[in-house]
């Protein structure tokens, strides 16, 4: 069964009144108070009365060439997953949007399992197919991961396949938080190589890889690390060389991990430890954890990046930081991306950032969205959720001054989760014509028992302002003894 398309059509600055006559053929009444021009690119289509409507949240994207795919939960259970993995894709740098749900994954939509959660995309330039990875949800008996599901579409991402199984879960099994990378490097060996990761919470959160050479249609065996490590929320990436490097949170989301596979996945190396982990617990029971969003370049440097208090006395906000590796084994001091002023009380979270594929090096383009708080020590009525950005045009050793996106939110706007209101344990950033497009959920009042939260991106990618500040390297040093604000849990943790 193939999925049907929508068109959207592109907002312009002359035409802003256009995002409320999509919002109005969507039935969805999304107000996003943006300092930029922002666009809704997908919405919720389902109305089955177990999970919440309209809500999207995480959403993924990924870019190659002229074209962006980007994936989100739709319809959002309230213990997990949701009734269907959305997609929007655009063949011409953003300027005009189609989008539809994937088939054969639930039933909502001619699949057989009850739910799925975790969306991810990726392209594989060797067999010409861009994948999407989802993690397929039974919750007949409890809510249990029961598989790592890839649908596969060979025409530029306007139609999809039924999916095609990586692992399925057995026995005690519960698997969470897949990622899907592929190699796209011409001379690499490996080319054409895609890499699938996933965790194993009914193991402690056993870290798991599986490889494809066919484009997705078939997947080898699950492989563990050499020292049978556990994580959660990898995001792996591939050098030129071929070289697979898969930045982790630990089980406890306490550190920050990596490991790699120097053979095309036939075998991965023991985790090592890139930095600890130093959280403020975010306010107003905002879903939000310290995963990590990872980037390469076309030199293939890898830039890692997650929310911490260590250079916040007192740990009472989050910054974005980032640390940076060109093997995988040795990583830079951890900087802080100057978003505000240590001082300032503003609070950062749930990052997607994005290097410029074309770029590397002294020059490498990074664009990074996120989440903020202005005032951190906020409650669940006075919190004011908002999106920003900010851009490096030198590989991160200075930084634009930050752009408003969108904002303010109201917490209640959003989905309610068993882990709190949720836009999304991640989002995303992607470049495409040398400008930078995140995907983020935005939301405004329900209607009634409806929400309104939605899929968007910016009218037009984001180039902003020439660099203007210093990296936390070069003046600034954590707190002495910054710990989290929180315990740690003691158990492996879920994010599904």
């Amino acid at each position: 069964m193939l999925s049907t398309t929508l068109s959207f059509k592109r907002v312009t600055r002359r035409a802003l009144t256009a995002i409320f006559a999509l919002v109005l053929v969507l039935a969805v009444t999304v107000v996003a108070f943006a300092n930029v021009p922002v666009q809704q690119i997908n919405s919720d289509t389902y109305t089955n009365s177990t999970s919440q409507h309209a809500t999207q949240v995480e959403p993924d994207s990924f870019s190659f060439g002229s074209t962006i795919v980007a994936v989100i939960q739709t319809g959002r259970f309230f213990d997990g997953g949701s009734s269907n993995i959305a997609w929007s894709t655009s063949t011409d740098n953003g300027a005009t949007w189609t989008h539809g749900n994937l088939p054969g994954i639930t039933t909502f939509q001619g699949g057989t399992y009850n739910r799925v959660s975790d969306p991810v995309v990726a392209y594989d330039a060797r067999h010409n197919v861009w994948l999407v990875s989802g993690l397929a949800i039974r919750d007949t008996s409890g809510v249990v991961g029961a598989a790592v599901t890839v649908n596969r579409s060979t025409d530029g991402g306007l139609t999809w396949s039924n999916p095609v199984n990586v692992t399925v879960a057995t026995g005690s099994a519960n698997l969470d938080k897949n990622w899907i990378v592929c190699d796209n490097t011409a001379t690499s060996p490996f080319y054409g190589n895609c890499y699938t990761e996933w965790d194993d919470n009914g193991n402690g959160n056993r870290i798991k890889m599986s490889t494809s050479s066919d484009g997705g249609l078939t997947w080898g065996p699950a492989r563990n690390t050499a020292n049978n490590a556990t994580g959660l929320g990898g995001q792996p990436v591939v050098q030129p060389s071929g070289t697979v490097i898969v930045p982790i949170a630990n089980a406890n989301e306490t550190a920050i991990l990596a490991f790699t596979s120097t053979n095309g996945g036939a075998s991965w190396t023991r985790t090592r430890t890139v930095a600890s982990i130093s959280t403020h617990t975010v306010a107003g029971s905002l879903r939000s954890g310290p995963l990590p969003s990872a980037e390469i370049d076309a030199a293939g440097k890898v830039y890692v990046v997650w929310q911490d208090c260590r250079f916040r006395s007192g740990c009472t906000a989050n910054d974005i930081v980032m640390s940076t590796s060109t093997n995988g084994t040795s990583w830079s001091a951890v900087a802080r991306i100057p978003i505000d002023a240590t001082s300032s009380g503003v609070d950062h979270f749930i990052p997607g950032l994005a290097v410029d594929k074309s770029t590397s090096g002294s020059t490498a383009r990074l664009g990074l969205t996120y989440y903020y708080y202005p005032v951190s020590s906020c409650t669940a009525t006075t919190c004011q959720l908002n999106v920003g950005f900010i851009s490096s045009a030198n590989g991160g050793s200075s930084w634009s001054a930050p752009t408003i996106v969108a904002g303010p939110l109201t917490l209640s706007w959003l989905a309610n989760t068993s882990q709190g209101r949720m836009v999304g344990d991640y989002i995303s950033t992607s470049y495409a014509g040398g400008t930078a497009y995140g995907v983020f959920a935005l939301a405004s009042a329900p209607s009634g028992s409806v929400f309104n939260e939605a899929l968007f991106t910016t009218s037009s990618g984001l180039l902003a302002p020439a660099n203007t500040f210093a990296p936390a390297a070069a003046n600034e040093q954590p707190v002495p003894d910054a710990a989290s604000d929180q315990p740690a849990s003691t158990e492996p943790l879920t994010s599904r």
